[in-house]
Order: C-alpha cells, then structure tokens, then sequence
C-alpha cells in the first residue's frame, strides 16, 4: 500500500448505502470537497449538508458511470458483488465498508490541524487500532500546527515571488523556532487574544 493525500475537490463520488457508516463516511468525502452521489434505499444514517445527489432506490448497473472514487457501505454481499465487479470493470477506486479484501483503498483515521494532516492506517485490519493510535498521536502533539504550516507557507511563498529556490533548504531550524514560539508560555502570556 502506498500512502497518498487525494484532492477530491470537486470530484464526483459515489457512495452506496446511507446507514450509520455510510453518513459518517459522506461526512468524510463532503468534508474532502468532493461532488457526491449517495445511492441508498433508505436513509438510516445522519447525512451531512452538501451531497450534490440523493437517490433513494437500490444500485443498479452503470451507477458508477463517471466517478472517480467508489464507497459501498451496503451490507449487502450480492449488492457489493455488483458494485465491485463495475468498478473493476471502470477501474476505480473501490472501497468496500468492513471488506478490506475487497477495496483498492482504505479510509484511514485521520487528525487534521489546518493544514496538518496526520493519518494512520492499519490497511484495513482493524480501524480501532488505528483510531487509537491517531488519538495518541494526537496527544502528542503541540498546539497549533496548523497556525504554523500556514507561517511557512507564506515564508516559502516570499522565497519564490523573489525568485530564490525552497528546494534543499533545511526548514527544521524555523519549525522549531516556531513551535517554541507558539509553546513558550511568556509569549502565550502575553498574546493579544487574551
């Protein structure tokens, strides 16, 4: 498996199935930008603002026509068979709710500070290991990473409007200096949001 960050902005998902799973994994792709289609016989689950469409029927064949990422939370293993079969017919990405073996892709548990993104996987095997390592991970972690990803990005922005490379620069020094500015407790003492 190769871990990777997907820009589903505006890219048109499909999503079979709309029960307690299904909503939380709309929630995810909507959350992405994604333009998503929700098939589903009924609507057992809390779906989220922002679905570009909702048909309340069963999956038929041709569905997937278009998509560029495929999520079946059916529960269904003939209406899965079916969807697995198009979208290796399309070749798409397919991820099959409690079926790992079946899916080209995993969701994966995910903290997001900003522009910071961190995400574990266990490759399927078990999204409670994983939850609970994203959650100890995120223990771990400083305050405020977004707030610096967002420093650096207009520091590198300033190099390259005046011409000068990022590229091989060592960064480390300035991630550090900014996570003590933003850990030091005289300076926090001292904010103007106080």
């Amino acid at each position: 498996m190769l871990p990777l960050i997907v820009d589903l902005h505006n890219r048109p998902v499909v999503l079979i199935g709309a029960g307690k799973i299904g909503a939380g994994k709309a929630r995810q792709l909507i959350a992405a930008g994604a333009e998503l289609t929700v098939i589903s016989t009924a609507i057992l689950g809390d779906l989220p603002d922002g679905i570009s469409q909702l048909h309340l029927r069963p999956y038929q064949s041709g569905d997937l026509a278009g998509a560029f990422l495929v999520v079946a939370a059916t529960g269904d293993s003939t209406t899965n068979d079916s969807i697995v079969a198009e979208a290796a017919e399309r070749n798409q990405l397919l991820n099959v709710v409690d079926d790992p073996a079946r899916s080209n892709f995993y969701f994966t548990a995910l903290h997001r500070d900003g522009e910071v993104s961190v995400s574990v996987s266990t490759e399927g095997a078990s999204p409670a290991l994983a939850q609970w390592v994203r959650d100890e991970i995120r223990r771990l972690l400083p305050p405020g990473l977004g707030d610096v990803a967002h420093q650096l990005r207009r520091e590198r922005e300033t190099l390259h409007h005046s011409g000068q490379s990022t590229e091989g620069r060592d960064w480390r020094a300035r991630v550090r200096e900014l996570i003590s500015d933003r850990l030091d407790p005289a300076k926090l003492s001292s904010s103007p949001d106080e």
